[in-house]
């Protein structure tokens, strides 16, 4: 037969399509694929993703299929597309079929992305039945996984069910060439969700919101704003008084605000951006971005005190475009929670909570079915690394090896996300917060449940915190599974990184952190490591010293300053407290005598600690309000261009800082620039991290190394431990998907919950 005959012979084509391939309109774009090339039969959403039979000659379905995985939609990732042939079956037209669940899920479901630029010129089109419309979508943009209960991703499995669309939103629905072709949250004034802005009763105080909000912002009202994925507490963000209203009544009195900023243009004046940056900004997961303030920026200091950064974002929402106008530039957009709670995500709820804080209320009503906070990164190096992981990102999965049996990381006590995994993939949860209170392991089960349910998953392994008192713990032994596997703070960071780097194999782990609970009952935090994802060695870490008072000291700084004193100096050093911390002989004395005497001061070897010594030694921050901020006030003030460092030691297996601590001293005595000191102490630490490393790869012959913990937050640490490794030959592998802080603990939990169960029925076998 010849091969033009064969090429007119029909065949039909079943075929599987797996990846985050519903709410993305993908259906509609097989359709007009299909009209394009001439094939006939249907396509379907389905919880196994989307399947389609395909019917037409082998070359135009060849070419079609080549097409839909080179350029899927905007918002489509496809992971698998599995073909199988059939002889032909007659079809007559393509359709869209009904949507079916079958027992196995596995769909990935859309993050919810910003709104797309054919919305907004629509929102800002006076001609346009969308104009001014707050919750205009279409399948480019818009809410995904913030109104979804269930798959397959049909309206009736959103909380847009309750909203039935009128005739034209119907027609654009059912139109082929509509770009709103099944878009499930599709809706419009005359049918759709509504906004209403109400006072602490909830009595409505104008039908005209838009404009009494701009009105009320501007008269430094603080007005809660119910926006994709929970509530926010708003501001004027350059008005001193509106942000000292905030802070006062939020009790925030120096954690930075995150600031949303009318467009690019307005970013510009008050931070400088890298073009990375504005890409980044403008991203369809329009993330909080941290920037480096400009000097000439008029918005006030108090809005990250004592930071030289800024962490700004872009309206990512119709409904925050039309909060902004000629005199509104720039919002404090804040989580709308009390501290240590979850995000509030019900219009009742946040009346209750949030009427002490706020003035007034703009609500809607359309259901939040999976609360999710907004996304934290940074650009470094021109890749950007996400801190906190959520809105845009969430529930994408993260690919990862060695990955196949079902398992839950609890994750940890702070900055909580858990991970489920399954099939060599991780489905990090959104961002999650504090687990020490009732409520927040309320939503951590409440949040497991919507994923379990989402993706299937039911785990045979369940991986924890190993510290003994982590309510988070206690919570994960209590669930079902085959095993609990109790996985060490610092192995888990480690094995993140790894899996994230899908390295297997072993590593050198540098991991540094606050607070991590160690296999000898210390406090940890200044870890070189040596693993795999089964076990892991302690090559080196950070002498330790008493932390008097224990966890409650992380509060005060200046203890942790009279600890690294006394500890090196002896009596000169605790003399030498009486000068630095005046009024407060008492706590000096109070603090040596627990210290010396061992009571209640558990020894520590973290990093974290020795950055709130340094930072309170040198008279920079004496209190923290939120973590790190002693160690994110001292980074503000180093000097880039200051390439000194202290002495230290490195004998046995332990980093003694005490040398460096003794010429701290003094330069502070001889009044030398703190910029200066503050810089010498970052290179200082930068020096023990690659010499210990050094020392490491040389004994075990090791030359990959990963980095993890939240000190590696720190933009200069980071990037001057990847120069200095680097020099010395060694591939360095960081986290730039995962949170590199504790909200990246779960993936690593997962995976090595995952590969000691895999080792276990091997061994049993």
């Amino acid at each position: 037969m010849s091969e033009v005959h064969k090429d007119k012979k029909k065949i039909c084509c079943r075929v599987n399509i797996k990846g985050i391939v519903q709410g993305v309109g993908f259906r509609p774009f097989v359709y007009n694929l299909a009209r394009k090339y001439g094939l006939k039969g249907w396509v379907l959403n389905s919880s196994r993703g989307v399947t389609l039979e395909i019917e037409g000659t082998p070359r135009s379905i060849e070419d079609c299929l080549r097409e839909l995985s080179s350029r899927p939609p905007r918002l489509a990732k496809i992971n698998e597309i599995v073909k199988k042939e059939y002889p032909a079956k007659g079809y007559t037209d393509f359709k869209i079929r009904k949507s079916i669940c079958e027992g196995q899920k596995d769909t990935l479901i859309s993050p919810d992305m910003a709104v797309c630029r054919d919305c907004l010129d629509e929102i800002f089109n006076p001609s346009d039945r969308h104009f001014h419309y707050p919750f205009t979508n279409c399948t480019n943009c818009g809410p995904r996984f913030t109104i979804i209960r269930d798959v397959p991703y049909d309206r009736k499995q959103t909380s847009m069910d309750k909203f039935f669309m009128c005739a034209e939103c119907r027609r654009e629905y059912n139109d082929p060439g509509n770009r709103r072709f099944h878009a499930q949250p599709n809706a419009c004034p005359a049918c759709g969700p509504r906004v209403s802005l109400v006072d602490r009763e909830g009595k409505e105080i104008s039908r005209q919101w838009a404009s009494s909000y701009r009105r009320l912002i501007l008269e430094d009202k603080i007005i809660a704003v119910k926006g994709l994925g929970g509530f926010h507490l708003t501001c004027d963000a350059g008005s001193i008084k509106a942000v000292e209203k905030l802070r006062r009544k939020k009790n925030r009195p120096y954690k930075p605000l995150a600031v949303m900023c009318r467009d690019i243009e307005v970013v510009k004046k008050h931070c400088r951006i890298s073009p990375q940056e504005e890409i980044w900004l403008s991203s369809p997961q329009a993330p909080i971005l941290i920037l480096e303030k400009r000097g000439d920026s008029c918005l006030p200091a108090l809005l990250a005190p004592n930071i030289s950064t800024l962490g700004v974002m872009l309206p990512y929402t119709p409904l925050h475009m039309l909060l902004f106008g000629d005199k509104l530039e720039t919002l404090v957009m804040t989580s709308g929670n009390i501290s240590d709670l979850p995000l509030v995500i019900d219009n009742y709820l946040a009346l209750e909570y949030l009427g002490d804080i706020a003035d007034c209320f703009l609500l809607h009503d359309r259901e939040i079915i999976n609360r999710c906070d907004d996304s934290l990164g940074r650009v470094v190096d021109n890749n950007f690394h996400v801190y906190r992981r959520s809105r845009g990102f969430t529930p994408s999965p993260i690919n990862v090896p060695l990955g196949s049996v079902e398992t839950l990381g609890a994750g940890g006590e702070m900055k909580n996300t858990f991970c489920l995994l399954k099939n060599n993939r991780a489905f990090l949860s959104q961002h999650l917060g504090e687990m020490s209170v009732q409520e927040g392991l309320d939503n951590f089960c409440e949040t497991l449940a919507n994923f379990q349910r989402l993706t299937g998953i039911q785990p045979r392994v369940i991986a924890y915190d190993l510290h003994p008192e982590y309510r988070i713990s206690f919570l994960a032994r209590e669930l079902p599974a085959e095993i609990h596997v109790p996985v060490q703070h610092h192995h888990a960071h480690m094995a993140a990184c790894m899996a994230e780097n899908k390295l297997d194999g072993e590593v050198i782990g540098v991991v540094c952190d606050g607070t991590g609970y160690g296999k000898d009952g210390c406090i940890w935090g200044f870890e070189i490591l040596k693993g795999n994802y089964c076990n892991f060695e302690r090559k080196f870490h950070l002498a330790y010293l008493p932390i008097p008072g224990g966890e409650s000291s992380i509060r005060r700084p200046w203890r942790m300053g009279i600890s690294y004193l006394n500890q090196y100096l002896g009596k000169e050093g605790v003399e030498m407290a009486f000068d630095l911390f005046p009024r407060m002989e008492q706590e000096i004395l109070l603090t040596v005598k627990m210290q010396e005497k061992e009571f209640n001061s558990p020894f520590t070897s973290s990093c974290g600690r020795l950055f709130d010594a340094v930072s309170s030694l040198l008279g920079i921050c004496q209190e923290s309000t939120y973590e790190g901020q002693a160690a994110a006030e001292l980074n503000s003030v180093i000097e880039p261009s200051v390439d000194g460092r202290y002495p230290f030691l490195i004998k046995n297996d332990e980093i003694d800082p005490g040398p460096m601590i003794v010429e701290i001293v003094k330069d502070i005595r001889n009044h030398k620039d703190v910029k200066e000191t503050a810089t010498k102490f970052h290179n200082s630490v930068v020096s023990m991290i690659v010499n210990a490393v050094s020392l490491a790869g040389e004994q075990e012959n090791l030359h990959r190394v990963v980095l993890s913990g939240g000190v590696f937050q720190n933009n200069y640490l980071l990037c001057r431990t990847l120069k200095g490794l680097r020099e010395k030959g060694f591939q360095v592998f960081y986290h730039r998907e995962v949170p590199t802080g504790d909200g990246g603990l779960s993936l690593g939990q997962a995976v090595i919950g995952a590969n000691l169960y895999r080792k276990k029925k091997k061994c049993l076998n």
